[in-house]
């Protein structure tokens, strides 16, 4: 076989290899003070989420206690730097912990969360604008 030929094959076999997803983990713990403005509150939780880089879906639970109030709402928003605040981007389905869920993310979502860029939040009748917030990480 010639070098050209072999060479073409190797590229070709190359390209018939599947490529295989990433799963990367996230994490944030979340509290008042980690809020936009800073709340003083006894509530606490952690956001545990996975991405399937290949199929783009994000799986989330979310858990926490010790908020003011039944949580109203909750959500992930972005794109938002800690110390920042962002639009939802995900709405929860239920605000009960604990919560969980999956969504699929667009291309800009998926660059923002790897980024560090996005955070969930849980809401409360008295703090209608979030309670306790943990931005995602890696």
């Amino acid at each position: 076989m010639s070098r050209i030929a072999g060479l073409t094959l190797l590229a070709a076999m190359a390209l018939a290899i599947p490529a295989h997803a990433e799963m990367v983990s996230f994490k944030g713990a979340m509290s008042g003070a980690q809020e936009v403005p800073a709340k003083t509150s006894d509530g606490k939780g952690d956001v545990l989420a996975t991405l399937d880089t290949s199929t783009k879906v994000l799986s989330y639970t979310v858990s926490y206690t010790g908020l003011s109030g039944p949580a109203t709402a909750g959500h992930i928003h972005g794109p938002a730097a800690a110390g920042a605040n962002a639009a939802v981007a995900i709405p929860f389905a239920s605000a009960a912990s604990p919560i969980s869920g999956k969504a699929t993310l667009t291309d800009a979502q998926m660059a923002d969360l790897m980024a560090g860029k996005m955070y969930a939040n849980v809401h409360t009748a008295a703090n209608p604008g979030g309670e306790i917030r943990g931005q995602l990480t890696k």
